[in-house]
């Protein structure tokens, strides 16, 4: 089984390329046919869903405009529970339907937290496209409107998601080893 060292961690395979992409373009196909004759708003979470949102954006053919924020809430392998925003979100989205582009929600803590910054400002709809979900470490609840893939508590690398800043740049998704 093809495996990779990430700093100080080894990570096997979990997710090949070619499946990613597989469900990123159903994914987008999805948001195309339900916000058709909508101009929506995709709000980026930086950083590790910038592959993502690259590989997900080239697939929507509908007409949207593109922002990016960051927020942060993880240090090394674990999430801190806080939730900062760090690069703020610019762009008016006052009675605009917004999607937020994620890697991953994992505990769902965060996501929560930004969902409530972003209904401050009055948007029409907000709806989640998430690469990957951890359904059974959900701490609240959450409508995750658009997700690829739904997958266990592991801690995960690759395709845009780090272990201490590095591996984002890696193809495929690898699951940690040890």
């Amino acid at each position: 089984m093809k495996s990779v060292q990430v700093c100080d961690k080894s990570f096997s395979l979990y997710l090949s390329e070619e499946e990613i992409i597989k469900e990123v373009k159903r994914v987008a196909s999805a948001i195309n046919s339900d916000l058709e004759g909508k101009c929506p708003i995709f709000l980026v979470i930086l950083n590790g869903s910038f592959i993502f949102a690259a590989d997900l954006l080239r697939e929507i053919s509908i007409p949207c405009e593109i922002q990016f924020m960051r927020v942060a809430s993880y240090e090394g392998t674990s999430s801190t529970g806080k939730v900062k925003e760090i690069l703020g979100l610019n762009e008016s989205i006052e009675g605009r339907t917004v999607v937020i582009v994620e890697d991953i929600i994992d505990s769902g803590t965060t996501m929560k937290e930004l969902l409530k910054m972003l209904q401050e400002r009055n948007p029409a709809d907000i709806r989640i496209a998430s690469l990957l979900v951890k359904p059974k470490n959900m701490k609240v609840e959450l409508d995750i409107d658009y997700r690829c893939f739904d997958i266990e508590n592991d801690f995960i690398v690759g395709y845009g998601l780090d272990y201490n800043q590095e591996g984002r740049n890696l193809r495929e998704i690898y699951k940690i080893i040890d």
